[in-house]
């Protein structure tokens, strides 16, 4: 019998059998992905429904202080042992000048904000100085006539004299002449002729004449008539005082020859006396003749003085970059002594424009001359007779103005670099703390605050503490910092840069004398850093470079003299501020790498906490503005690489 094949039917059962197992997967596998979506354990082991895996965002975590450490978890800082703290979450793309942060890191971060406000300020202006006589009340006892002095009333300074005080005996043959002439006039005006009456007048004219010779001799009207009445002349004259005060030179002694105009006692009257203060140039814009200054001498402690600005020196003492300011000081009890140290204040009110205002003042008339002759209408000053002038032509605002308060910001808003300012706003409505960089234009600063000239607005939210870590984590996202932010470079030569690297070279040591509280060393070196200076060549620059660098050279020389000849260490101090200014923006204008990696500083407390910054070489904080008091006060804001990296 003939069998028939088999293989189709095999294929056929083969066929499905692939097929089921192959539903039967796919259906496990999805029965598995859902239940592992609905039963994932949680941290104890157990099944939980619904737990999303979690996700996570890159943290970068740096030191406040030492923006440059970065790291990818907590910890300490290497340099400063700060705690670490968390300033980006993420790359989130906001914008060139913006940046955000999470509430935690906002948190850590201690930024704290204010809005911009229209205000009223006062800028306390802080000056030393001392009391001196008055000059206008400082008179000199001399001889008019030749002669011998034969007793000095006035032994010994400091004694106390009143006006009209014998001081002097003096004899002198000059007056006998003198006298006899008087006598014989006097014998011929009483026994006129009745002659002409020319004749007469000629007689009496003779002598007044001689009676005012003798008046000019030093004789009193009391002592002329008593020789016309004895008829006797005298050979002595006694020298009596101009005024009341104290003796405080005596130039001669008894039976010295003297001749006309000798000078024998200088008297001085200290009822009145003056305050010699000095004001730093900085401070000049608030500053106003006739304005109210309080102060104090340690010989009375607690207890404030008070007089008007009745000269502003015309003259910036270029030393110690100040102006010298004089107060008058009444000191009716005398208990103020000439050279007595004073540390003194004025209070200036500040209006909008930057004017000072003075209710007191405003509208009033006052004298040039004298500022205590204030009235409310035109006049004469009562002392002098001098022609009263308006306080508004002195610099105080009228009183018909609208007294508007300015817009001003906190002292600690904006960060400073050369004669740029920036600040960094909390950007409103944002889904979280969000802030952004502005460049302003500030005005003079006013105690604890700047005024606002153009930038911002009234009710703008500015970053008054930790604006430093916000820049700082701007450049750690790798965006541009508004520290450095800044206008385009000028094209040099390579001996440019060659030359200005020794000027750099030169600052350096002044940097390290001052941070060491050595004045002497920083005054000499100082004094060093002018010959790499003076051996720039600018007549290799062209057009605006040469513009900019003749203005910046004549910056850093004047402030290197002032370090050099500074009195005292915080005058120094003050120019070696200006010096840093003024290199570093240099460097940045040119793009000039120095020959060794340079750091630039910033000490935020420096100069009653409106901060400085200044240039070193090394990573390990030394402030130049405090030496040993506070060596590790700032930190890097950025870094000059060298010129072979």
């Amino acid at each position: 019998m003939q069998m028939t094949p088999q293989k189709p039917r095999f294929r056929v059962r083969w066929g499905l059998t692939i097929i089921l197992m192959a539903a039967a997967f796919i259906v496990g596998f999805v029965l598995r992905g859902c239940w592992s979506q609905q039963q994932a354990p949680d941290e104890t082991g157990r099944e939980t429904a619904n737990q999303q895996p979690p996700t996570h965002e890159k943290v970068i975590w740096t030191c406040s202080m030492h923006p440059q450490i970065r790291q990818d978890k907590p910890g300490k800082c290497p340099i400063c042992f700060m705690d670490l703290v968390p300033v980006s979450t993420g790359p989130v793309d906001i914008g060139e000048r913006r940046i955000s942060f999470s509430e935690a890191a906002t948190k850590l971060m201690e930024i704290e904000t204010t809005p911009v406000q229209r205000k009223f300020v006062t800028a306390p202006i802080r000056m030393v100085g001392k009391i001196d006589y008055d000059e206008t009340r400082v008179k000199d006892i001399t001889a008019w006539v030749p002669g011998r002095i034969d007793r000095l009333y006035v032994d010994f300074t400091g004694i106390t004299v009143n006006k009209g005080d014998h001081m002097v005996y003096l004899y002198s043959p000059e007056l006998l002449s003198a006298q006899a002439e008087l006598l014989q006039a006097a014998k011929a005006a009483k026994n006129l002729p009745g002659g002409s009456e020319l004749m007469n007048k000629s007689v009496i004219d003779n002598l007044e004449a001689s009676r005012e010779k003798l008046r000019l001799l030093g004789l009193n009207p009391q002592q002329i008539a008593d020789i016309e009445k004895t008829g006797r002349p005298v050979d002595h004259l006694t020298i009596y005082a101009p005024i009341g005060g104290i003796v405080i030179q005596k130039n001669a002694t008894e039976g010295m020859y003297v001749q006309t105009g000798t000078r024998i006692y200088t008297i001085a009257d200290l009822s009145q006396l003056w305050v010699k203060l000095d004001a730093y140039e900085s401070d000049m814009v608030w500053v106003r003749y006739g304005q109210q200054v309080q102060f104090e001498v340690e010989a009375y402690p607690g207890e404030l003085f008070t007089g008007r600005i009745s000269f502003i020196d015309p003259v910036l003492d270029p030393k110690t970059r100040t102006v010298k300011l004089r107060v008058d000081l009444p000191n009716p009890d005398g208990r103020l002594k000439p050279d007595m140290f004073v540390q003194a204040v004025v209070h200036a009110k500040i209006a909008q424009g930057g004017k000072v205002m003075d209710p007191a003042m405003a509208g009033k008339y006052i004298c040039p001359m004298h500022p205590s002759i204030v009235k409310d209408a035109p006049g004469t000053c009562d002392i002098c007779g001098m022609d009263l002038v308006t306080t508004e032509s002195l610099g105080y605002v009228k009183a018909r103005e609208p007294n508007e308060a300015p817009l001003v910001i906190p002292a600690s808003a904006p960060l400073i670099t050369g004669k740029r300012a920036v600040v960094y706003l909390q950007v409103p409505d944002a889904n979280k703390p969000t802030f952004e960089g502005r460049q302003v234009v500030l005005g003079p600063r006013a105690g604890d605050y700047y005024i606002v000239d153009s930038g911002l607005q009234q009710g703008d939210t500015v970053v008054t503490k930790g604006n430093f870590k916000i820049d700082s984590a701007l450049q750690i996202q790798a965006k541009p910092s508004m520290m450095s932010a800044g206008e385009p470079q000028f094209e040099a030569p390579d001996e440019f840069h060659r030359q200005f690297r020794r000027v750099i070279d030169a600052y350096l040591p002044i940097q390290r004398a001052l941070a060491a509280d050595n004045l002497a060393e920083a005054a000499k070196a100082a004094g060093a850093a002018l010959g790499p200076l003076s051996q720039v060549d600018m007549t290799i620059l062209s057009e605006d470079a040469h513009q900019f660098w003749m203005k910046k050279s004549d910056a850093i020389k004047t402030s290197l003299q002032a370090v050099n000849k500074a009195a005292d260490i915080e005058n120094a101090r003050k120019a070696f501020e200006t010096l840093s200014g003024e290199v570093t923006a240099v460097m940045q204008r040119f793009g000039i790498r120095p020959d060794k990696t340079l750091y630039l500083l910033h000490c935020p407390m420096a100069f009653d906490n409106k901060g400085a910054d200044w240039l070193q070489d090394s990573k390990d904080t030394k402030n130049p503005y405090f030496g040993a008091s506070m060596l590790k006060c700032g930190s890097v804001v950025r870094e000059f690489a060298n010129k072979n990296r």
